[in-house]
Parts: structure tokens; C-alpha cells; sequence
């Protein structure tokens, strides 16, 4: 049965079903296997269209997009230049085979480098943030042919072979099937593993520690140092401006390449092109993907730097994917870095992130003990909640569940892991929308307090 015939009853004698939240909940449920989920519980919200910073569903109830989905749609959701862009690449060039040139990827290469910095002149391009970062591993290993690549424990990197086992969180463990990898502690002042009482001390414990790890392993055995450049899953985790300096020196140091993952955080999410730009630091490969077309189409890649991209001048990169550099996704990121710049998005990203929806998030933490830290920047924050605040003890992620079940009862959708809520709308989002997602937190921390005492 197609779309067209579950809405049209004139297809056949007998009227076919009507499209309402139930029946798509009911295909769903018997015909979907969901990410990451035993699928016996799975409850998923129906979503029937969506419009900037707002999706509904079938029975007309609208959500305020607080999450960005997967903290992607940078540009909103159906920007309809965007959408035109995609669509007029579909009826010109739907597909073709990475080998060949076409005109939308030369365009998107152009935009992305155009935004990168000084030393960076040829873009990689996969289907997502997995499998970039899978190629700037493999690109890394065969440029320096080194083996290992050291990866941070509070990190998520995506979950192809060498992505997952490159990650420091749960979900690594069940999935260790790549060779080479091995993971530190990056810093984490709120909840220090090197037992410091300032973001100096952290800073330089981390950046020591990180000095130790490579001289055990082996340093002319370590190919790269895999960062997030802000640790978005893991929770949105502000590093000292020195922090990534310090990495830098010692990849440097010790001939190690450095790759920064941007995945979460790059093309507008921090109120800047890129989130490194915060902290004076340039990397030898960067990961995209995400905000780079908002998700409209799968899309993500690798920066590449001209010593790392002079060397495949004359030595072979065994990599490649049938859908690199797929029209229809380059397309939207030809349409969302233009219209990014042309509505000064990113501009608005930092101003509204940095300025309304950090105070506003500064306040509720004022008023409720429930929120042991906020922390982040531009439209990047992240609140960590704690059942105790002297001790510091994490609200359990059940009961963060139950928070996040209420939000979305009141028309606020939030983006959650274990103890954390975290605030990520678009980039586009405005003072007025910044206000109703506050007051929606606001009263529902305090009705959860309420209710707990």
C-alpha cells in the first residue's frame, strides 16, 4: 500500500485506512527496528510534518523542537530553500557514481572548505558521521602508518566498526571488533578524575595524563588523537581553552595527527563555523556531518589538510562508498551553507545561544537544586541533573525519563542522556521560543520537585 493510496479512498472499493497517529504507530511498531532499543518497549512519538523550530503530529498537537532531532537540523526544519534545492537537484541529477564529476559536489567541497581554515583544500564525502569518522581513521593510519588511535572514554563517535570502538561510552563494549584503539580521560571539572579543584588544574592533570598514555602505548605506534572538539552525547563538556592547545602540542610533539570530530558541534552549533574555532586550535583532519544540511539528506565528510591530501597525490586511498558525494545531498548543502550566510544563522546561533537561552538556563539552575550544572555554548547546552547537589549524586536516567515524558506532554521536545537534559534547539530559534522552552522547563522541574518531596 503506498502513501498515496492510505489517504486517497477512491483507490480501490474498499476504503483504505485513514492516516491518523495510531495507524502509523501501529506500522511502526510491526514492521520498524529501532536504534539502540530493546524493541518490545519501544513507544516511539508519531510526527506527522514539521516547520522551523516546531513538528506536530496527525492529531494536530505541535512540539517545540528543543533537541533539533539528533542535534541536526541546524537550519530548522523544511526550510523551503532548501527543499527546493533537493528537489530541483532530483529532477536534474537524482544519482551517479562518486567516480564521476558533477556540478553539486564540486559546489559543496567549495562552501565547506570556504569555511575552513588556512592549509585545508580537498573534502572527503560519506554518508554520515559514522563512516567519516571511519575514513579520517583509515586516512590517518595510511599517512602515517601507525596503528592505534586514541580516543577519549566521555565521547560517541557513531557506531560503524572503528567509529563505535573509537567511542569511550556504554555501547562500545558490546561492539569491539576493530583493532588499534585506545581511549583516556578528557577533562570534566564537575566530576574531575584527576581530583582538581580548578579549570587549570584539570587542564593540566588531563593534558599530563594524556602525555602518560602516549609514552605507555608507544608513541611512533599511535596513528591519531580522536576528539570531539565539544563532547556532545557524553554531555556537552566545555574543554579549557588550553585544553585543545595542549593536545595539539603533544600530537605535534610526538608526530601524531590530530582529528576533530564536528560532527555534533561544527556549522553553526556553537555559535561559530566550526566549534574549534573557540579555542585557537587547527587539527589535521575534520569530521562534519549533521548541521552541515541539517540532516535533509545523509550526508557527512572529512576535511582534509593539504599535507594529508598531497600524500594521496601519489599513494592509493583504499576507501570509498557507492553514495560519496550524492547529488541530492549535496544539493541541500550547497542550499544550507548559502541560506546559513545569507540569514546570518550562525550569527544568530550565538547571539540568541549566548545571550537569552544561556541566562535563562543560568537562572533555572539558580532556582532548582535539581540542576547541578549547566554548561555549554551558542545553541549547545546541556543541564546535568543530580538527585543530591552536595554530593553530586546523578538523577537516575529512569527518573530523567519521567522528566523528558513530561516536557514532551507540555510541547517541549529535549534531547537526553543518562543524568543530563540537553538544550539544542536550531540555530534559527528566536528570543520569543527561547523564552516559551524555559518556562516549559521551568515548570516542569518544579512540578517534578513537587512531586518528589
Amino acid at each position: 500500500m503506498s502513501l498515496h493510496d492510505a489517504t486517497d479512498t477512491s483507490a480501490s472499493p474498499q476504503a483504505a485506512p485513514q492516516v491518523t497517529d495510531a495507524y502509523v504507530h501501529q506500522l511502526d511498531r510491526q514492521y520498524v527496528f529501532h536504534s539502540w532499543a530493546q524493541q518490545g518497549a519501544q513507544d516511539p512519538m508519531v510526527v506527522a510534518g514539521a516547520a522551523g523550530c516546531r513538528v506536530w503530529d496527525h492529531a494536530g498537537n505541535t512540539y517545540l523542537d528543543f533537541s533539533s532531532q539528533l542535534v541536526n537540523t541546524n537550519i530548522g526544519h523544511q526550510h523551503p530553500r532548501v527543499v527546493a534545492a533537493i528537489q530541483q537537484q532530483a529532477a536534474q541529477l537524482a544519482t551517479i557514481a562518486p567516480a564521476h564529476a558533477n556540478l553539486a559536489r564540486g559546489e559543496a567541497a567549495k562552501r565547506i572548505l570556504a569555511r575552513a581554515p588556512q592549509g585545508f583544500s580537498k573534502v572527503f564525502f560519506t554518508n554520515g558521521g559514522a563512516d567519516a569518522n571511519e575514513n579520517a581513521i583509515r586516512m590517518a593510519r595510511l599517512y602515517t602508518g601507525r596503528e592505534k588511535i586514541l580516543s577519549a572514554y566521555r565521547s560517541y563517535h557513531g557506531n560503524t566498526g572503528s567509529a563505535i570502538a573509537a567511542t569511550g561510552d556504554w555501547r562500545r563494549v558490546p561492539n569491539e571488533y576493530a583493532r588499534g584503539h585506545v581511549h583516556f580521560f578528557n577533562p570534566y571539572l564537575y566530576r574531575s578524575d584527576f581530583w582538581a579543584e580548578s579549570e587549570a588544574e584539570e587542564c593540566e592533570r588531563a593534558l599530563q595524563h594524556l602525555r602518560r598514555v602516549i609514552e605507555c602505548e608507544g608513541s611512533r605506534s599511535i596513528a591519531a588523537i580522536l576528539l570531539e572538539t565539544i563532547p556532545g552525547t557524553a554531555g556537552i563538556l566545555m574543554p579549557p581553552k588550553a585544553y585543545l592547545q595542549g593536545v595539539r602540542q603533544l600530537a605535534d610533539e610526538f608526530g601524531i595527527m590530530l582529528i576533530l570530530d564536528e560532527v555534533m558541534a561544527g556549522f553553526g552549533r556553537t555559535g561559530r563555523w566550526f566549534a574549534f574555532e573557540h579555542f585557537d586550535v587547527v587539527p589535521d583532519l575534520i569530521v562534519f556531518a549533521k548541521g552541515v544540511n541539517s540532516g535533509y539528506v545523509p550526508a557527512g565528510g572529512v576535511v582534509i589538510s593539504d599535507a594529508v591530501s598531497r600524500h594521496f597525490d601519489d599513494h592509493l586511498f583504499v576507501g570509498g562508498l557507492t553514495y560519496s558525494g550524492h547529488p541530492l545531498a549535496m544539493a541541500a548543502i550547497v542550499a544550507t551553507l548559502d541560506t546559513m550566510a545569507d540569514e546570518g544563522i550562525v550569527e544568530n546561533a550565538d547571539r540568541v545561544g549566548n545571550g537569552p537561552l544561556a541566562a535563562g538556563l543560568a537562572r533555572l539552575a539558580e532556582r532548582h537544586a535539581l540542576i547541578g550544572e549547566v554548561r555549554g555554548v551558542g545553541v549547545f547546552h546541556a543541564l546535568e541533573l543530580v538527585a543530591d547537589p552536595v554530593s553530586k549524586a546523578p538523577l537516575p536516567a529512569a527518573q530523567v525519563g519521567v522528566i523528558k515524558q513530561q516536557l514532551q506532554a507540555r510541547g517541549l521536545l529535549v534531547f537526553t542522556a543518562e543524568n543530563r537534559i540537553h538544550v539544542v534547539p536550531p540555530c534559527i530559534v528566536t528570543e520569543e521560543e527561547v523564552k516559551e522552552g524555559l518556562a516549559i522547563l521551568d515548570d516542569v522541574l518544579n512540578a517534578y520537585a513537587n512531586s518528589s518531596n
